[in-house]
């Protein structure tokens, strides 16, 4: 609310001064110190301009992914038809292979890849199902196909020379992930960074998953409208991040004339406890370094308790962030694995484990 006090305001000449005011000047009269006009201007004078106000649909525009990554491409495994989209970024380093989440895509890790990008190379990819990646069937998200996608689009991408690789996973990613390096068929897999999922409370919540997606806002008149819903509704905190990543969750449905979810997540439930069982053994007997990131303390399970306490694996909570924590902070996101990566001194070149299988095996 504007103050009339003059007293704290800083008096600033008029732009259009009065009649009488003008004339005086011009005539080079002294001016009268016995007018109170003359000492007291208007207190409104000196109240800066408010700024513009954004309409609703310029403040949830969306944004294009190149504001963030270098390149992107589609990936084709030879022998099918199916073709997974990637977002590339930075010139240098080790790869950090980010896996995003159920109903997500490569474009939640974009605010963090623009600063990872700095150090190291960025990979985030879009699963079956999900995003721009076109497969045979989008529907069959067992853990093992999705772990077969990952080492396929890493195949095809690196052949028998793969750089140092970093797997990323966020959510239904960090299970791929922990997955594919339990596989041990990754002979550069030199780091395991896992966000925000573990196998306890994963399992207890999937009861409440169907509920929670049919509950969910279904159909969007606008991308625009959907992403203010993502935020409003407290799944993303970002507000600049949901403007990259939530387009490219969505499709147009022709015959409902709205936007609707590009991951049919309700249709896949067979394959959710295949996510999560067994997960923490996994995680903790991968031997590679590891660390895990938690939107809060409480989801930590007994196994990775007890593990976190032998000192297994590198554990951060991050404060004040929902779920998504490489969307709501991508900035304390990108330091964590930039940290990560100087602290077990990954290079270009990685480290070899000993046991782990050739590629071809």
């Amino acid at each position: 609310m504007e103050s009339s006090a003059p007293s704290n305001l800083a008096p600033l000449s008029e732009e259009s001064p009065p009649a009488e005011t003008s004339a005086r000047d011009c005539s080079n009269n002294p001016p009268d110190h016995n007018n109170i006009n003359d000492e007291v201007p208007s207190a409104f004078s000196s109240v800066p301009a408010r700024p513009p106000i954004q309409t609703s649909s310029q403040k949830y525009a969306p944004l294009d992914w190149s504001g963030y990554f270098d390149r992107e491409d589609d990936v084709s495994i030879p022998g099918s038809n199916d073709v997974f989209h990637v977002y590339l970024a930075g010139t240098q380093g080790p790869v950090i292979f980010c896996l995003h989440g159920g109903g997500y895509t490569g474009l939640s890790f974009a605010l963090s890849a623009s600063k990872i990008k700095e150090k190291v190379r960025v990979v985030a990819m879009d699963f079956r199902g999900h995003g721009k990646s076109s497969t045979e069937n989008e529907l069959d998200l067992s853990i093992e196909t999705l772990c077969s996608d990952v080492l396929a689009v890493l195949m095809t991408m690196y052949g028998d020379s793969p750089p140092a690789i970093v797997l990323v996973g966020h959510s239904m990613g960090g299970s791929v992930a922990v997955h594919v390096a339990a596989r041990k068929q990754l002979p550069t897999l030199c780091g395991l960074v896992v966000v925000d999922v573990v196998e306890g409370t994963a399992m207890a919540s999937l009861i409440h998953m169907q509920k929670i997606l049919t509950n969910r806002m279904q159909h969007f008149p606008t991308i625009e409208k959907a992403i203010e819903w993502s935020v409003k509704g407290g799944s993303l905190r970002n507000i600049e991040s949901a403007r990259v990543s939530i387009p490219s969750t969505l499709i147009y449905d022709d015959s409902k004339r709205c936007y609707t979810y590009r991951a049919k997540l309700e249709e896949t439930e067979q394959h959710w406890r295949g996510w999560y069982e067994g997960l923490s053994e996994k995680f903790l007997s991968s031997p590679v370094p590891k660390l895990l990131l938690l939107a809060g303390t409480d989801r930590l399970d007994r196994a990775l308790t007890i593990g976190q306490m032998q000192g297994k694996f590198q554990m951060v909570v991050v404060r004040h962030t929902g779920h998504a924590i490489q969307e709501d902070v991508p900035d304390e996101f990108a330091d964590f694995i930039l940290n990560f990566v100087s602290r077990n001194r990954i290079g270009p070149r990685g480290i070899e484990i000993p046991g782990i299988k050739s590629w071809r095996s």
